[in-house]
């Protein structure tokens, strides 16, 4: 197999943006017969077929699809590249699952901004067990349950409270806080896979019952109805203020540990500034 370049990628992708062979030669600025060079150089380096051409039309294949998907996203990272070179920045991007730093979330964007001019943070939501450090989508991911994966490396930058979340009109919505007792008769609105509560912080014989839902507005949405309440850091009520909602303390129960994350054998080189920052704003917040 021939090394696949990015001009062909460049060129398949114009060719489906486009609609047409002619409309891509003008848009990349090359001749149709370029056009058609080039893809079928990058047919035969694959070894499958990427395009239907019509009298009328042309279409990706199913493969084509794929491939198509796949070169939309290695040139968006190739541009990402270029311009970081050319720029004098770098990129530092950090995951999180439902909620950032809560209360901390802007103060920690303005310091960064005021402190580290030349790296620009970007805050992203990727609901998974990683907070998209796994799959790719970030340099440092904030966690709020321990990592068992030895690929990575993390640290407890601080502590969150518990909170329970309540519809505005439920009995227990009018007091000041609310101990976990007073919740094993309800059902519980958990997520498996990235929340920071599960039916274990109950004693065995005084669980709650449990849903799932894989999303914080599904969360939210579903509380608001009364049919479910749901136990969640503090970070989430501040993010995420929602009419007919209301949060109350859960005065029994454990705090949270905030944890920043990152790959154990390729640590962003801002890693140990933002660890700094954070342990800070957490101290004195």
């Amino acid at each position: 197999m021939h090394d696949v370049e990015l001009r062909q990628l460049r060129c398949l992708v114009a060719i489906v943006d486009e609609g047409t062979f002619t409309d891509a030669a003008i848009a990349l600025g090359v001749s149709q017969a370029a056009v058609s060079r080039t893809l079928a150089s990058l047919e035969r380096a694959l070894g499958v077929r990427l395009l239907r051409r019509t009298s009328r039309e042309v279409t990706p294949t199913a493969t084509g699809q794929r491939v198509l998907a796949q070169a939309r996203r290695v040139l968006g990272e190739v541009d990402d590249l270029v311009r970081e070179a050319t720029s004098g920045h770098t990129r530092l991007r950090i995951g999180y699952a439902w909620s950032a730093l809560g209360r901390h979330t802007s103060a920690f964007q303005r310091r960064w901004a005021q402190t580290h001019p030349g790296t620009d943070l970007h805050l992203a939501r990727t609901n998974s067990a990683t907070a998209g450090l796994a799959e790719g989508g970030c340099d440092l991911a904030v966690v709020r349950r321990p990592l068992d994966d030895r690929r990575f490396d993390s640290v407890i930058v601080g502590l969150e409270r518990r909170l329970c979340a309540l519809a505005a009109d439920d009995p227990l919505a009018r007091r000041r806080s609310v101990r976990l007792a007073d919740l094993a008769g309800r059902t519980l609105l958990i997520d498996r896979r990235t929340g920071t509560t599960t039916p274990e912080l109950w004693p065995a014989d005084a669980r709650p019952r449990t849903e799932e839902t894989h999303d914080v507005d599904d969360w939210l949405t579903l509380i608001s109805t009364g049919r479910c309440v749901g136990v969640t850091a503090e970070s989430t009520a501040d993010q995420y203020p929602r009419r007919g909602i209301v949060y109350r303390p859960v005065r029994d129960a454990e705090p949270i540990a905030v944890r920043l994350a990152w790959w154990r054998d390729e640590a962003h080189p801002a890693t140990q500034a933002v660890v700094e920052l954070l342990t800070a704003l957490y101290r004195t917040g």
